[in-house]
C-alpha cells in the first residue's frame, strides 16, 4: 500500500495533463508554457532549496557516478549491439548511436525528481543533484561526439563540438538551481523564515507541474512502426538498466538512499530529450517517440516494483 501511495499520485497527474488535452480542457501547446514554469523557475527553487535545508548522508560522488554511468555505459553497449543484430546488413552505425540514446537518457527531470523525493524524501537531494549535474551534458557529448565519429565530419573540431553544450549547461536554469544551492550552503547563512517560506511555496508547484506538462507533452507522442525496436528500447531502459545499476550499487557499496536514487533514476522510461535527439539527426524518429509513449506506460507497472524493491533494500 505504501508502494501505491508513493507511485499512483504520480501518475495520476500525468494521466490528468493528458486527459486535459484529450478533452480540449488546455491546447496541446499548454505544455510549453507550463513546462518553462515547471524546469526554469519551480523546480531550480525546489533543488536549491532541498539542498540547503536537508541533511545530505555521507557518499562518494565517484561511487555514486560508477554505478549509475556504469550501468549508462554497459546498456548503451549492449543497445549498439543489439540494433546492429536488428539491422543487420544495412549502415547502422548512425541509427544504433541513436536507438542507445533512447535506451539510456531516461525522464529523470519530469518524472524522476518528484517520484525520487516521493519515495526517499529530502535526503535525497544530494545524491540526485550529483547525477543531474553530470547526466544530460555528458550524454549529449557522447551522442554527438560518437556521431561525428562515424559519419567522418572532420571538418568539424573538438571544440565546435563542446562549445554548444558547455554553453546550454552554463545557462541550465537546473544546473544553476543546483549550483547557488551548493554555494549558498557553504555559506552557513540558511534561510530566514520569510525567504524560506516563499521559496517553499514556489518550490511546491514544481513536481505537479512538471507531471501535468509531462502528460500533455505525451500527447504528441505515438507508437508506431518498427514495434520490436521500441519493445528492446523500452526492455532496455526500463529492465536492464535499472538491474544493472542495483548489481553495481551493491558492489560499490553504497547506503540505501544513495542506491536509491541510482536505481530509481536508472528506471525511469525514455524522456524527451532522446526524442530531440533523434530528430536533430533525422535517424530512428518514429522509435524513439514509440519509447517515449510507450515507455512512460509501462513504467506505471515497473516503477512501483523497483519503489518496492528498494524499499526491502533499505
Amino acid at each position: 500500500m505504501a508502494t501505491i501511495l508513493i507511485v499512483a499520485p504520480v501518475f495520476a497527474l500525468i494521466a490528468a495533463g493528458y486527459a486535459s488535452v484529450l478533452f480540449r480542457f488546455v491546447s496541446e501547446g499548454a505544455h510549453k508554457g507550463i513546462s518553462e514554469f515547471a524546469f526554469s523557475i519551480a523546480i531550480p527553487a525546489l533543488l536549491f532549496r532541498t539542498i540547503v535545508v536537508s541533511e545530505f548522508p555521507d557518499v562518494s560522488p565517484y561511487r555514486m557516478w560508477g554505478a549509475y554511468y556504469g550501468a549508462l555505459a554497459l546498456t548503451w553497449i549492449a543497445a549498439l549491439v543489439i540494433s546492429a543484430f536488428l539491422r543487420k546488413g544495412r549502415d547502422t552505425r548512425e541509427d544504433g548511436i541513436v536507438f542507445a540514446i533512447g535506451s539510456v537518457y531516461g525522464n529523470i527531470v519530469m518524472l524522476g525528481i518528484p517520484l525520487v523525493l516521493s519515495a526517499l524524501g529530502n535526503e535525497a537531494a544530494g545524491p540526485m543533484s550529483l547525477i543531474l549535474s553530470v547526466n544530460t551534458p555528458l550524454l549529449w557529448l557522447c551522442g554527438i561526439l560518437q556521431m561525428e565519429l562515424v559519419s567522418r565530419k572532420g571538418n568539424s573540431s573538438p571544440l565546435a563540438v563542446l562549445w554548444p553544450v558547455l554553453a546550454d549547461l552554463v545557462r541550465n536554469p537546473l544546473m544553476l538551481g543546483i549550483a547557488f544551492g551548493v554555494i549558498w550552503r557553504f555559506t552557513g547563512l540558511g534561510l530566514t523564515p520569510v525567504v524560506d517560506k516563499t521559496i517553499e511555496l514556489l518550490a511546491q508547484a514544481g513536481s505537479p507541474a512538471a507531471l501535468i506538462a509531462l502528460g500533455i507533452n505525451l500527447f504528441r507522442f505515438e507508437v508506431k512502426g518498427e514495434t520490436l525496436s521500441v519493445a528492446v528500447m523500452c526492455a532496455l531502459k526500463l529492465l536492464a538498466m535499472p538491474a544493472t545499476a542495483f548489481v553495481l550499487a551493491k558492489l560499490l557499496g553504497l547506503p540505501p538512499v544513495a542506491s536509491g536514487v541510482i536505481v530509481l533514476f536508472a528506471a525511469m522510461p525514455t524522456g524527451a530529450n532522446a526524442y530531440i535527439f533523434a530528430a536533430q539527426y533525422q535517424r530512428q524518429v518514429n522509435p524513439v517517440s514509440g519509447a517515449v509513449a510507450l515507455g512512460t506506460l509501462l513504467a506505471a507497472v515497473t516503477l512501483p516494483v523497483v519503489v518496492w524493491v528498494m524499499a526491502g533494500a533499505r
